[in-house]
Order: C-alpha cells, then sequence, then structure tokens
C-alpha cells in the first residue's frame, strides 16, 4: 500500500519538487556564485552513491514528490550521471527528470543522458560574447557551452531552457540579444534576477535587474508583451512576444515566489534544506548509513515538511540593510551554505 504524501508545511504549500546536487564542484567559477579564489568542499567518502541518492528519491516520490532536477555544483562532473538518471526515470511517481547544467560538458554526454530518460534540460548562459565569458566565469568554455546546446538540440532535447542571471554593468547590455539567440535555436530563455544567497559574496542592491526593468527594456526594443496565464508553482513568470516567442524570468530578489513554493533541496552528502536560504538542514544521508528504515527516513521527512515555515526570500526582501546573506568567513567553516554545494 502506498505511503500518504507528506502533509503541508505550516503555511499549506505541498511537498512536490527536490532538487538533488549530485557533486559541490564546479568547472567555472561564475561571479555571482562562485568569486572566491579559495573553496571549502565536501569531503569525497561523505558524497552520497548513486544508490543512495536512488533510495531516498524513492522515499520523497513515495510522500508526493513528482519531479527531480538534477543540480550541482556542475552535475556533469559526477562520473556516469547517465546511470543516475536511469535509476530515477525509472521509479514510480515521478513524472520527470531534469537537470541544470552550465554546458561546458554537455556535447559529450547530452546523447546517453537522453537515452537515459531525462526528460527536460536547463543550460546557464550568461554572455554570448567570449571575453565576457571569460570575465565571468574565469573560464575560457563559451565554444563549449554552445557546442554543448547544439548537440542536445540535436539529440531530441525540446523545448531547450538557458537560464541568464542578469547582472547589472555587467551583462545586462545582452537581455536583448540572448532572448534573439534563444528565439534563433528554438529555446526559451529565462532570466534570473541576481540573488544574495550564500556564495554570492560581492551581491548588492545596485546591481540587481529587476522583473519590472527587464520588462521594460524589452518592450522597448521588441514590441508588446503578454503575461502567460499559468496555474503551476514553477519559479519563472511567463511572458509572450507578438510573435510568439515566450520567455521567463524568475523574480526572486525582488518579487519573492514563497507563497507558493513546493520545492527543497538535496546536498550530495545528504543534508535536506527546505530553502535556498536556510541555514541548517535535515541530515538524512547520515540517518540512511546509520541504518535507518524506510519508515524511519519518511517520518524524518514528514516532521521537517510540517514544520516548515521557511519563507526566506519574502523575508530578505524586509531587510532595511540587505547584503550578501553569509559572509566568506562563515561559507569556510560550513561549506553547506554555498548556493554550489545546495544546488541553487
Amino acid at each position: 500500500m502506498d505511503s500518504p504524501p507528506a502533509p503541508p508545511d505550516r503555511w499549506g504549500r505541498p511537498l512536490k519538487n527536490l532538487r538533488i546536487s549530485v557533486t559541490d564542484r564546479c568547472n567555472l567559477r561564475c561571479a555571482y556564485c562562485m568569486p572566491e579564489e579559495e573553496y571549502a568542499w565536501l569531503p569525497k567518502p561523505s558524497l552520497l552513491r548513486f544508490e543512495e541518492l536512488d533510495r531516498l528519491a524513492r522515499v520523497f516520490a513515495g510522500l508526493g514528490v513528482d519531479r527531480v532536477r538534477l543540480t550541482g555544483g556542475e552535475p556533469l562532473l559526477r562520473r556516469d550521471l547517465h546511470v543516475l538518471v536511469s535509476l530515477l526515470a525509472g521509479i514510480p511517481g515521478l513524472e520527470e527528470v531534469t537537470l541544470t547544467t552550465n554546458g561546458v560538458l554537455l556535447a559529450e554526454q547530452a546523447e546517453s543522458l537522453k537515452h537515459a530518460g531525462l526528460k527536460r534540460l536547463t543550460v546557464s548562459l550568461d554572455t554570448l560574447r567570449p571575453e565576457r565569458f571569460l570575465e565571468l566565469s574565469r573560464r575560457d568554455d563559451l565554444p563549449r557551452v554552445l557546442s554543448g546546446i547544439d548537440r542536445a538540440r540535436a539529440v531530441g532535447f525540446a523545448p531547450l531552457k538557458l537560464d541568464m542571471v542578469v547582472l547589472r554593468g555587467t551583462n545586462d547590455d545582452e537581455i536583448q540579444s540572448l532572448l534573439d539567440y534563444a528565439r534563433g535555436i528554438g529555446a526559451e530563455l529565462r532570466y534570473i534576477e541576481y540573488m544574495d544567497v550564500g556564495g554570492a559574496t560581492k551581491w548588492t542592491k545596485e546591481a540587481v535587474v529587476s522583473r519590472q526593468e527587464i520588462l521594460e527594456r524589452l518592450r522597448k526594443s521588441h514590441g508588446p508583451i503578454e503575461a502567460v496565464d499559468e496555474k503551476n508553482s514553477a519559479p519563472a513568470d511567463r511572458y509572450r512576444l507578438g510573435d510568439g516567442t515566450t520567455f521567463g524570468i524568475i523574480s526572486s530578489t525582488t518579487q519573492p515566489f514563497c507563497g507558493t513554493c513546493d520545492r527543497a533541496r538535496l546536498t550530495a552528502d545528504g543534508r535536506w534544506f527546505l530553502c535556498l536560504y536556510a541555514r541548517t538542514g535535515v541530515d538524512l544521508g547520515r540517518a540512511m548509513r546509520s541504518g535507518a528504515s524506510e519508515e524511519e527516513l519518511r517520518t524524518l521527512i514528514c516532521d521537517g515538511w510540517s514544520a516548515r515555515e521557511d519563507r526566506g526570500a519574502m523575508t530578505r526582501l524586509l531587510e532595511l540593510e540587505r547584503a550578501a546573506l553569509a559572509p566568506v568567513d562563515e561559507l569556510r567553516r560550513d561549506p553547506h551554505l554555498e548556493m554550489h554545494t545546495r544546488g541553487g
């Protein structure tokens, strides 16, 4: 007999989406996520094996989770990731397994991921200029990213999604050109406001380009825009141009969507966080490796979710003196606070 879904949290939000970070390592050093020179990493023996991630995902699916997104760090750094995708794709109740990647290793892995059962793919793409890519990421890998996008399209990932983190004075002059690129390849672009989560140690309010400003700029360059009316818990608000081109905006910083947030995050070593801004999490990995039964794991998850009060982005919005969430020394003491560890 199937177990009942996890009870809603204290704001009535169901548990439906799980983001699984498969590694905290990354092959880029993007300015909005990993701007420092040195990092503290999770010990490799602590990283959960694919079979362990599969076991936890099955418990979550039995409690009502129907979507899993694989993240990192950079998930394609995890060797044989297609094996994990195949395991997850076989879990009853999961409607789709998706993945977010920076695209550097995508050309080599797109076909195996597709055959393993990956349903959708999102590629981070913050600029189309090689010199700016190098400045933003400290790596000269834009040609590899674009090649990965081409390969993903060729093996059948459609519609492909592209994510652009918009930073004032850095890449906001490409708001229009990236939309044109996405339209030209049949992808949907999502603009993401610069967020002040762990890892964004250089964050300032002045660097944020808001949803309102993005829409104003696009109206001037691309004409009328209409909102796409959708009833779901997706983080992006979607819009349509006059020619039918759609795009999204994730406005977590200026117009948070905490009221409908149904997602939680599992780190590569099994720490379960109920909010991207949460300071602490439930150590499901340790519980599992200590012999916890599936019923005990279900109880941990149900108890944690039903007590959830997190509305991190909304709380941050009300702070008068808003700065980066955590200073560098705190991040080095606790790498679980890093966005690249908990799968932003």
